[in-house]
Formats: structure tokens, C-alpha cells, sequence
């Protein structure tokens, strides 16, 4: 297992254990329950590491990073994201804000 297989799994379970309903972008159903996470979301600026749905509405990203990373210039990458959004996801977002955070095993 590579290393990002190893993280993916990891986040997924912990996803998992908050009570977000995992899914991979081809398997996706954003009705599936409240809160779904939807995994290597395609973007018009590449892919996301999780799509946040909230009751069926886009509600953030997870950009995953290894332990120690720097989150200084991780802004920039959101706003890539906020910018890549498919256009029939544009408009379900009144606001969209990109959380950075480090993920620790």
C-alpha cells in the first residue's frame, strides 16, 4: 500500500468515526445521508481529496497533508477549489470557505 492509499484509508475512517458517509466520486449518492464525503472529486482545476456535502449542498473541501506541513500558502490551493467548482455546484454555495487543517495519526 503507498503512502497516499495509507492516508486515504486513515482519513476515511476518521471521516467515518465523525459520521460522514464516505464515498469515491464514481459511487457517489450526496443523499445518502446527512453529511457525505466524496472522495478524488473532480474540479475544472484538477481534483479535490474530499467533496463535503451537507445535506445534499457542498459545504467544503479536505485537502489531505502529510504530518508537518506547512499550511502557509494552503489558501491559495482553497482558492483554487472555490475557482474549480463545476458550475452546477456554483450555484448551491451562498458561501463557500476553505478550512485548512492537519491531519495527525
Amino acid at each position: 500500500m503507498t503512502p497516499e492509499e495509507k492516508a486515504r484509508k486513515h482519513i476515511d475512517h476518521q471521516l467515518a468515526q465523525c459520521g460522514w458517509i464516505v464515498q469515491h466520486r464514481d459511487e457517489m449518492n450526496i443523499m445518502a445521508g446527512l453529511g457525505v464525503a466524496v472522495r478524488e472529486f473532480p474540479l475544472k482545476t484538477g481534483f479535490a481529496d474530499y467533496l463535503l456535502y451537507v445535506d445534499g449542498r457542498v459545504a467544503g473541501v479536505v485537502e489531505a497533508k502529510p504530518e508537518g506541513h506547512t499550511l502557509s500558502g494552503v489558501e491559495i490551493q482553497s482558492a483554487k477549489y472555490n475557482a474549480g467548482l463545476p458550475d452546477d455546484l456554483q450555484t448551491a454555495l451562498d458561501q463557500f470557505t476553505a478550512i485548512a487543517a492537519e491531519l495527525k495519526e
